[in-house]
């Protein structure tokens, strides 16, 4: 657990007076008696970063009232998508609602003991694979002393530091679930939604002025049983990792896993600590990425860089990936693992996990190809092997869809048509967007809250949607380079990597950092945006929604990833000066090269 006093850095956009009561009794629920989160330690802004004569800078219990000509915004879903959704709103002065099926937030990253229908549900001990600096919302740092990898229940206690800090959680409508949102007949003209919701066995409908949609992808198990021959006389258990808790229902099982994605690795591997035997069955296989890179720092925040983009971008596809699986293979050889695949390395999305070698290396997880059929006792696979087994998981992944929309998205294989992964290109008003839909090489919250920046501002009229056919032929386009650059796969239909994609929101927010201004003001902040971590505080440097404490939160942000691992005292040795700061004053050429080449 977090100290009771938290130091962050967070806030701190100008945000409206959130409307609704106290009164409602989900809000009570997670509320103490001073509308603090249950459980989060209480949030300490470091001194000068929350000025209070900054109009920008507000703390919580001082916001700018919503006037009453607000435009009305439907919130979809409290997960991490519907919480930066109603920031979002709140600093552009729409008033929002957030109708949340459950009675709480976190969505995804809220553990629950038995999965709910419609709900992407996660196990006890899922950690997530993003490093904290990555992944963290752009104006609310998590705490230091947070680890790098957090474990779920830290991310709800960042969730709930976040909410109650900026008073998010009396514009959410617990246990209402989304019937439907329709076009009202004079859509064409005003733009709005009639938006049907349902509580306590009550229907009630409303008028808004826009919707953003905020389930996220993980929504509906995608369990292929057709595809398996013979699963329907297996006389023992078969699960979709959904409805996967823990490992004790497994002790002294044999148990194959079917998938070799994060959560197929993941559950293998804790299955794997108590079954007799785990077989992990695989169509392809996989490159396995580990969460600490070089110097023990996360892998995320080596590779996100700036510069590394730049320099990629030099190289062809097949160079990339050779540099790429020569590094991984450098941890332990695939082929010798059973588990190179046939596709290059980035040619399909990233399985990590720090363990699958250890179990693998140790017998206590087989890896095997993919299952040609079942008996009633056991596997058959496709290399005519044959194994007894006592239970199946399939981590088959997820689909998803919008039931509640009525004729306004189609979605077929979990393909689907959106402006820069938000928009429905063929709406007469632009007041509907779908947050946190896509599968980034890198963190989502950042993304998700910067789409929610853009969509606002859209919504207000702020920014422009290009014409139809431009929006079109922008989806035809990404969707061929995806078909080309990736295996087939209903994983890769929604597929970004992180800085191209961020900074092709940022451009549309006009909040992409200017380079070549920079290093002509603040070389040293320069210097840290290129060459360090591509953190989401980079987007609020700048523009609307700009941060003052941005410059900072950058510029530490390599000790906030020091700062947890630093639990007992060791003794510093005398050693040659460090060459980096050489090295980055030596490439001020390549510094140049890299602001040109995202001016």
């Amino acid at each position: 657990m977090v100290q009771e006093q938290a130091t962050a850095m967070g806030t701190l956009c100008q945000h409206a007076q959130p409307s609704g009561t106290e009164d409602d009794p989900d809000n009570r629920a997670m509320l103490g008696a001073t509308g603090a989160a249950v459980g989060a330690p209480t949030y300490q802004h470091k001194q000068g970063w929350a000025d209070p004569d900054n109009p920008r800078a507000l703390s919580p219990g001082r916001d700018t009232a919503v006037g009453s000509m607000a435009k009305k915004v439907a919130i979809i879903g409290g997960g991490s998508s519907g919480l930066c959704a109603i920031k979002a709103c709140l600093q552009e002065g729409l008033e929002p609602i957030c109708f949340e099926r459950t009675g709480d937030i976190g969505g995804l990253w809220r553990f629950e003991e038995h999965a709910e229908e419609g709900r992407a549900s996660i196990y006890r001990s899922v950690i997530i694979n993003t490093s904290k600096e990555m992944m963290c919302f752009s104006d609310f740092p998590i705490p230091e002393d947070f680890p790098n990898y957090m474990h779920n229940s830290k991310i709800m206690e960042y969730f709930r530091m976040y909410a109650r800090h900026f008073d998010l959680l009396r514009h959410i409508r617990f246990r209402t679930s989304v019937c439907r949102v329709s076009k009202r007949p004079d859509f064409a003209t005003t733009g709005q939604w009639e938006v049907v919701t349902e509580s306590e066995g009550k229907q009630e409908e409303a008028v808004f002025d826009a919707v953003l949609v905020c389930t996220g992808h993980h929504t509906e198990a995608h369990l292929p049983l057709s595809t398996f021959p013979g699963i329907e006389k297996f006389k023992g258990h078969y699960l979709h990792s959904r409805d996967y808790k823990d490992a004790q229902i497994f002790t002294d099982k044999r148990v194959v896993v079917i998938g070799i994605g994060n959560s197929g690795s993941d559950l293998a591997v804790e299955i794997s600590q108590t079954a007799k035997q785990v077989f992990l069955s695989t169509r392809r296989g996989a490159w396995i990425l580990n969460r600490v890179g070089k110097k023990g720092y996360p892998i995320d925040t080596i590779f996100t860089t700036r510069m590394k983009m730049f320099l990629k971008n030099l190289l062809s596809a097949s160079m990339v990936s050779d540099f790429t699986e020569k590094e991984l293979n450098a941890r332990f050889d695939h082929s010798h693992y059973g588990l190179k695949p046939k596709h290059r390395v980035i040619d399909q999305h990233p399985t990590v996990n720090d363990d699958l070698p250890n179990r693998i290396i140790s017998g206590r997880v087989l890896v095997k190809p993919n299952v040609q059929e079942f008996t009633e006792t056991s596997a058959i696979f496709e290399d005519g092997t044959r194994e007894d087994i006592d239970a199946v998981v399939f981590a088959t992944g997820y689909s998803f869809s919008f039931p509640f929309l009525e004729g306004c998205v189609k979605v077929v294989e979990n393909q689907i048509s959106l402006y820069k992964f938000m928009f429905p290109p063929t709406m007469e008003k632009p007041t509907l967007a779908f947050i946190g839909l896509i599968q980034p090489l890198g963190a989502i919250m950042p993304i998700s809250e910067l789409q929610c920046r853009w969509a606002t501002r859209v919504f207000k009229g702020l920014n422009k949607l290009p014409p139809q056919h431009d929006m079109e032929a922008d989806i035809k386009q990404k969707k061929e380079a995806m078909a080309k650059r990736y295996v087939k796969s209903q994983r890769h239909t929604i597929q970004v990597d992180y800085i191209p994609y961020m900074d092709e929101l940022a451009c549309q927010v006009g909040v992409k950092p200017n380079l070549l201004a920079l290093f002509l003001t603040d070389p040293k902040l320069a210097l840290e945006v290129v060459f360090g971590p591509c953190t989401p505080y980079q987007y609020r440097l700048r523009g609307p929604g700009e941060w003052a404490g941005a410059r900072e939160a950058i510029l530490t942000q390599r000790q906030r990833i020091i700062k947890p691992l630093q639990t007992r005292h060791v003794e510093k040795h005398a050693s040659a000066p460090a060459m980096s700061l050489v090295f980055k004053l030596v490439g001020t050429a390549a510094v140049l090269a890299v602001i040109f080449a995202y001016l």
